[in-house]
């Protein structure tokens, strides 16, 4: 799991912003403050599997580990096919505001903010532990949030 989610802050912190033709400069305050979140968070739920998680023998064959590993597998590729789709919304030297189609965006609007959610929500039931939880429920609401906006 620790591998799960090493990959994921490693997708959406390195290689995510890379595939961005053009967006919109962030600000450093907000940079870093997300950059000390991510290393919090991931300090806290590494340390948490490593140090505290005590797991059963076949804790791998458990219907709660493998309903959350697939959860957290359907979540990311909808999370990548969704950031695929947005990318792709305009043409280069296009601007102005275009809804997205396709993939999951044909039944929720914040698409990308969903197939998150599901994935952290899978990767807390794989785990088991109040740590993948709470970060579970800190991504459904930052996430819910900004998904309630950009659907209005």
């Amino acid at each position: 799991n620790t591998i799960n989610f090493n990959f994921f802050v490693c997708y959406r912190a390195l290689i995510f912003p890379l595939l961005i033709r053009q967006g919109k400069p962030t600000p450093f305050f907000t940079f870093v403050l997300a950059l000390l979140f991510c290393v919090f968070n991931g300090y806290l739920q590494g340390r948490s599997l490593t140090n505290y998680a005590a797991y059963p023998l076949g804790w791998l064959a458990d219907l709660r580990f493998i309903t959350g590993f697939l959860g957290w597998l359907i979540g990311m590729a909808i999370n990548i096919h969704s950031d695929h789709i947005l990318r792709n919304l305009r043409k280069p030297g296009e601007t102005g505001y275009k809804i997205p189609r396709g993939g999951m965006f044909e039944y929720v609007s914040g698409a990308n903010f969903f197939g998150e959610i599901l994935e952290w929500f899978g990767f807390a039931l794989a785990c088991c532990t109040i740590e993948s939880l709470s970060f579970a429920l800190c991504s459904l609401f930052i996430l819910g949030s900004r998904a309630r906006q950009h659907h209005r």
